[in-house]
């Protein structure tokens, strides 16, 4: 180590010789980037401590011992809007052209627990994903799409419950047990209260919805991953990649705290829970990210929680291209964007990717740019030979000292959370509001004082640009159609059984039950999902958001 320092000593001096550009050297999170790194960098590293092999705890080459060799990525495109009918036509021909899981997006009247015919959701049904009211929907949704063949990820949190119930239920329908279905459901609501804001219910009852998930689920859907816990929402907020890191992890801890308070055996529920993250422009932040993750996360789950089941320690995770890096300005450069992006998520180790598409911040997409996104997913994986390799950059004494750093700088975060209470308490206390807004401010003011290069935004513009991609356009006439069809349903259902059926949800929820089989009793009779919702809020109420400012 002396020989390396007399020898860096030295370059330094020649190097001192020579005129660096005029930035700061920084990675996105604001973490300072040295000009060179060597063994001295991570002296105490300890080989089998810190890194080991990958399958091997603590993970931080990876959760498999032979990933990418053994199978590739789940290939999952997140996608949905106007109808059932609509979205389950786009689904096949995803699946047509090679993707391999299915991703769903839900409209905002879905996602906040409206019907499609209730005031507050009309001007939005089916606008930026898919309606769904009733086990009608799902059924829809999914025709000639066998869910025993299928992997299904559905992004919906505050009413992740039901959406999970009709997925069930429409596997009945298809003579699928819910023991064969897999799939996941994000069911992530304290990223809602810190960065997405579509919760529904108050915190309390919110977690007791996902704990009886966790209990179901161990019992009658074995292969489901409960919760997603999703750093991608906390970073589109403007996080940094060291407070995505921090945060989701502490909301996973609270997931698992919850669970073993419930009176779960941690080992029971941990196994299937996974995470959801972002893959932003700074690729080797990124890369250090995903493996910081994932050795925090082993070394809590073994030496915090207590489990003894490997599978408790895994960090298995779905990844997503960074929509926020995306711009309306040159929107092909997007392509070649979403691409570094995706190989920071490979080479990160990510068990399953979405790529954007290039018009996404425009419009949702159209087939075309879906297509194009998905085809990037595969030269990744069958041309460019990145899968050959397990954790390649491994060893690098920058990824591996950034590793370090960003581990660091998150255990400083658990800390503060704790110190304030936990993280319910660190919601209320807009923390983790606060620290995002001021992240995101910074991020800004860099771009708009060109210390941060946008290409065709800050920098490399074009004054004569105009718009020349197509746009998925959405059709009025879906709205019309939408509530017609759940005012006939309401006509021809038995709503003497509906009625039974909510209000023995009405007293489960007044009591202690679990409350997954009377929701699932609900779907099956056909009750739709603003009926739930709207069952569970006379009994819970309704969240409010205290001013941050």
């Amino acid at each position: 180590m002396n020989e390396i320092k007399t020898a860096r000593d030295k370059w330094l001096t020649a190097k001192s010789k020579k005129k660096n550009r005029d930035i700061n050297f920084e990675t996105v999170s604001g973490l300072p980037v040295e000009d060179l790194y060597t063994p001295e960098d991570i002296k105490n590293l300890d080989y089998m401590k810190d890194i080991g092999f990958p399958g091997d705890y603590p993970y931080t080459r990876g959760v498999q011992s032979n990933m990418y060799r053994g199978r590739l990525w789940t290939m999952r495109q997140f996608a949905g809007f106007g109808t059932a009918e609509e979205s389950n036509l786009r689904y096949k021909y995803l699946l047509g052209k090679g993707q391999t899981g299915l991703s769903v997006a839900f409209d905002m009247p879905t996602i906040m627990g409206y019907d499609s015919d209730h005031p507050r959701s009309l001007g939005e049904v089916g606008r930026v994903g898919v309606a769904i009211d009733s086990l009608e929907d799902m059924e829809t949704l999914f025709n000639g799409i066998p869910l025993d063949k299928v992997s299904t990820s559905m992004t919906t949190n505050a009413p992740a419950s039901i959406l999970w119930c009709l997925y069930i239920a429409t596997g009945e329908k298809q003579g699928v047990a819910s023991e064969q279905l897999t799939g996941t459901i994000q069911n992530d609501i304290l990223k809602e209260y810190i960065a997405q804001k579509s919760w529904i219910f108050p915190p309390e009852p919110s977690m007791r919805l996902i704990t009886n998930i966790f209990e179901y689920a161990a019992k009658h859907v074995p292969k489901w991953n409960t919760v997603s816990i999703s750093g991608y929402h906390i970073r589109e907020a403007g996080s940094t990649a060291v407070q995505e890191l921090a945060f989701t992890l502490a909301d996973g801890f609270a997931y698992i705290e919850a669970g073993i308070e419930a009176g779960l055996n941690v080992d029971d529920f941990a196994p299937r829970l996974s995470y959801f993250f972002n893959s932003h422009i700074d690729f080797f932040e990124e890369i250090a990210k995903y493996r910081a993750a994932r050795r925090i996360w082993a070394r809590r789950m073994k030496e915090k929680y207590g489990a003894k089941n490997p599978k408790s320690w895994l960090l298995r995770f779905h990844t997503q291209t960074a929509g926020c890096s995306l711009t309306a300005q040159q929107p092909e450069n997007n392509i070649a964007r979403t691409a570094y992006e995706a190989l920071a998520a490979v080479l990160g180790g990510t068990q399953s990717l979405h790529t954007n598409s290039m018009d996404e911040v425009l419009a949702l997409p159209t087939e075309k740019a879906a297509q194009i996104a998905l085809r990037t997913q595969q030269i990744l994986a069958y041309e460019t030979g990145v899968a050959n390799v397990i954790d390649p950059l491994a060893g690098s004494y920058y990824v591996e000292a950034l590793t370090n750093k960003m581990e660091e700088e998150a255990e400083k975060y658990f800390a503060e959370i704790e110190r304030r209470g936990g993280v319910l308490a660190a919601i209320d206390q807009n923390f983790f509001q606060q620290e995002i807004a001021d992240a995101a401010y910074h991020y800004q003011r860099a771009i708009d004082k060109k210390k941060r290069i946008q290409v065709g935004v800050n920098e490399f513009i074009d004054p004569n640009e105009e718009l020349e991609i197509e746009l998925l356009i959405i059709d009025p006439e879906i709205e019309r159609k939408q509530v017609e069809k759940v005012g006939k349903l309401r006509r021809d259902r038995n709503n003497l059984l509906v009625g039974d059926t909510l209000d023995a949800l009405r007293q489960a929820a007044q009591g202690t039950e679990n409350m997954i089989p009377f929701i699932l009793e609900c779907v099956k009779a056909y009750a739709t999902e603003g009926e739930i919702i709207q069952t569970l809020r006379e009994v819970f109420g309704e969240y409010k958001e205290k001013p941050t400012f």
